[in-house]
């Protein structure tokens, strides 16, 4: 059944001595803000954790991990081997949306052409319902001392020696992710509430299964989901809402770990409660290290705490 509601999502998780999103134009080092000294996170890299996710159920999508030894499908090979044909048209399009998760969930550019009637042109874009912005962490963050690493194959240019690279990893990061789902785009992708049921589950469980080298020590903390009546979105950015604090007066540069911080909630209580009648429920999953002040679960409307399944 399609979804009728529209959802604000807030997502926290941490990084403890791992770089969460390199930066290709500086090195691979983790992507920052410098003016506010916060680690950044783009919507992209938080969509390639949830693909990932999908394509371990068993999930079809338009954009599928890659491995070694596989062909790289450019995007009008992708959909002619999901559709098992080479000619796709228009008419392909309801098709297209019920073998793709990633589509229905984030929307794509499907290189068909429309009708020329219609002033169609070289593709078709669909606007996925499921929107994030960049994350950021919500305290400043520091890099570990860099360190030089060393492959063990030496390099085709110099058969003498290894390759060397640089080593950027943070400390401490608590990263907040704020989304959207929109019902308004759901009607043009069919995003269903099964959908939405799956799209919780990877939330919680997409990040750890990516234990890449550089990823492994990132962990899901925080999810939160407010579905509401009526066609409109109460709820800003909640982000700004949040404050973390150190335990045991220890200052940012001493954070190390998830039990060195608390979150104070106090604010986005005092936000959310003030619209409470917007909200029809609020889906809810806390990982337990994480110290939250003031029984946040009990001062959100209409819980329902997410299961994992």
């Amino acid at each position: 059944m399609q979804i009728d509601k529209n959802s604000v999502i807030l997502y926290l998780y941490d990084a403890q001595l791992c770089n969460p999103n390199g930066d290709p134009d500086e090195e691979n080092r983790p992507r920052m803000d410098y003016a506010t000294q916060t680690n950044l996170v783009s919507d992209v890299r938080l969509k390639r954790y949830l693909r990932d996710y999908f394509h371990t159920k068993g999930q079809k999508l338009y954009i599928p991990p890659t491995f070694p030894g596989e062909k790289v499908l450019n995007a009008t090979e992708r959909i002619q081997e999901v559709l098992g044909k080479k000619k796709v048209s228009e008419g392909d399009i309801q098709l297209i949306l019920e073998n793709l998760i990633d589509v229905r969930l984030f929307g794509a550019t499907l290189p068909i052409k429309g009708e020329k009637e219609k002033g169609g042109g070289q593709s078709i874009s669909l606007t996925g319902p499921v929107q994030f912005s960049w994350g950021y962490s919500l305290h400043k963050v520091y890099l570990l001392e860099t360190q030089t690493i060393t492959s063990h194959f030496a390099s085709e240019s110099d058969k003498q020696q290894g390759t060397m690279g640089k080593d950027y990893r943070l400390k401490y990061s608590l990263i907040a992710f704020y989304g959207t789902i929109s019902k308004h785009f759901a009607k043009h992708t069919c995003l269903s509430q099964e959908d939405v049921r799956l799209f919780d589950q990877a939330m919680l469980k997409a990040i750890p299964q990516y234990s890449t080298r550089s990823k492994v020590g990132q962990t899901p903390r925080l999810y939160i989901r407010f579905e509401f009546k009526g066609d409109e979105f109460p709820f800003c950015d909640l982000r700004p809402f949040l404050e973390v604090e150190g335990r045991e007066n220890l200052s940012e540069s001493e954070w190390r770990s998830v039990k060195d911080i608390r979150l104070n909630c106090q604010n986005l209580i005092d936000y959310i409660q003030k619209k409470a009648d917007f909200v029809e429920t609020t889906y809810y999953w806390k990982e337990e290290l994480l110290e939250v002040s003031d029984d946040l679960e009990k001062h959100l409307p209409n819980v329902q705490p997410i299961v994992w399944e």
